[in-house]
């Protein structure tokens, strides 16, 4: 990302401009400290300032976080999205650089560029190394931890990346000048039983009801509820379950996430993943602007200016969904899922439930692969494309991975035999993240285009008029969707699995 001129950049930090939250920071030279635009300290002198376009820049150039504003809490990095660093991004955020004999180079080899380039990509977009943002992601993540939670620091320092407590105590004493219990607050959120409370912030505006409308109705029985405003679900990583609750705090500008569970290690990764899944890095006002250039599209984007591309918990489960729901309406493929859970689930223990009826996790593709019969009443054609698709999981974790773009993800989609071009562009947009995923053959997609054309529209020409909408399609799809939807609910039926 390049920033703008040096005097932009200050009117920015004068005026509080919330649409910079994130974007980029201030060093003050006087104090040593950076802070996000929208601090409410003080403005200082021109002359004193530096900006620069991430945190890992700002405190590779000496200076700290500031204590006041909290670098950790701001919006997730927008200038990831849409380049290759945004794999570079997912993978570090879910421990590819911590420790355990992890470097750049083996970073580089996953995403699928050379390590020179990959430096190129960092210092371009973020003004930092990859071991920089690394670094530096795990220290605010830690701080984080200590500010809002009561997490003993022992936990917070394996949380958050560390490989011992005392190189823990010496990072914080470095940089803060203070042992890091000093940064915790007299009051903070209680843990145990009830779980970590986090707060993640995004960029408004946010459409939590459409957000929320869109899992309740694909919610799994047993998997994930919707309640009282409240979207709660079980998760799985590495052997381990828990389960998540998460609401919205819109005042704040926030989601607010209740994490159960027994590994504190996997604390970045269920972040990671949660980001994703709730689409909270997206520069929402940057595409909506790319998309409103377009006539046509440009009244839906006017009536949800809000609304946000959902992903998914795990990429193997929102695979499975998409193939259960081939030529089926939502509610039925539903309760394929359902029967799926039922038959193949494993039982989260009671210790980590946060609600009795969200009790069993997803079953992964190991256990999908090596089962005799899945049991489901479906054609004999789409369980053996279940059957492929757990084996490819498990021969390829990286399946589900952007490394190297969406032309190369749907070739590696499509080389499963069952899975067809709408199958791998609706698993790139949800479980991979390809902003520019585009499943032109939905008739979801076309019944919402033809309304809005007023006449018929073919796949050929949706996907020459779709051209403009690089590299959000996506997005546009989910107001095609949202639009068809409000039109006619009774015929949405290809529409997400």
């Amino acid at each position: 990302m390049e920033l703008p001129a040096h005097q932009v950049c200050y009117r920015v930090l004068e005026s509080r401009d919330a649409r910079f939250d994130g974007l980029l920071f201030v060093g003050v030279s006087s104090t040593g400290v950076y802070c996000r635009p929208i601090c409410p300290a003080r403005t200082p002198k021109f002359k004193h300032c530096r900006f620069f376009p991430s945190a890992a820049a700002a405190q590779e150039a000496g200076f700290r976080p500031c204590l006041r504003c909290r670098p950790e809490i701001a919006p997730d990095f927008a200038s990831w999205r849409g380049t290759a660093n945004t794999v570079s991004r997912a993978l570090i955020a879910e421990g590819a650089l911590d420790g355990r004999g992890s470097n750049v180079e083996m970073l580089a080899a996953r995403v699928g560029v050379g390590e020179r380039q990959l430096r190129r990509l960092f210092l371009r977009h973020l003004g930092a190394s990859p071991i920089s943002v690394a670094q530096t992601r795990r220290v605010l993540f830690a701080k984080q931890l200590i500010h809002d939670t009561r997490m003993s620091m022992a936990d917070v320092a394996r949380a958050s990346g560390f490989g011992n407590l005392r190189r823990f105590n010496e990072v914080f004493r470095g940089l803060f000048h203070l042992p890091p219990g000093a940064l915790r607050r007299k009051k903070s959120n209680e843990t145990g039983e009830k779980g970590i409370e986090l707060r993640l912030s995004y960029r408004p505006p946010y459409d939590w009801d459409a957000i929320l409308n869109f899992l309740e109705t694909r919610a799994i029985p047993g998997v994930e509820i919707v309640k009282d405003g409240c979207y709660l679900r079980t998760i799985e990583l590495n052997g381990a379950s828990g389960s998540i609750a998460v609401t919205h705090v819109s005042q704040k500008q926030c989601l607010e996430f209740n994490i159960l569970f027994p590994k504190v290690e996997a604390l970045p990764v269920i972040v990671a993943r949660l980001r994703r899944l709730f689409d909270l890095g997206a520069d929402i006002e940057t595409i909506n602007r790319h998309l409103s250039a377009d006539p046509a599209l440009a009244p839906l984007v006017s009536k949800s200016p809000g609304l946000r591309a959902p992903g998914g918990w795990d990429g193997f489960e929102i695979a499975v969904r998409a193939v259960l729901g081939q030529q089926i309406t939502v509610a039925a493929a539903r309760r394929l899922a359902g029967r799926l859970v039922e038959l193949h689930g494993r039982p989260v223990p009671k210790a980590f439930r946060l609600l009795p009826a969200v009790s069993i996790a997803f079953p992964d593709a190991r256990r999908l692969a090596s089962t005799s019969s899945l049991g489901l009443a479906m054609p004999a054609s789409r369980i053996s494309t279940l059957k492929r698709l757990s084996e490819a999981a498990v021969n390829n974790p990286n399946l589900f991975c952007s490394l190297g773009g969406i032309q190369r993800t749907l070739v590696a989609l499509k080389s499963i035999r069952g899975v067809g071009e709408w199958t791998a562009q609706y698993i790139a947009l949800r479980a991979v993240r390809e902003p520019d995923a585009f499943p032109v053959t939905d008739l979801g997609l076309l019944r919402a285009a033809a309304a809005i054309h007023g006449a018929r529209i073919t796949p050929a020409a949706l996907l020459k008029q779709a051209e403009s909408w690089q590299p959000w399609r996506a997005y546009a799809a989910q107001h095609l969707w949202a639009a068809g939807a409000k039109q006619d609910e009774g015929h949405h039926a290809v529409y997400e699995r």
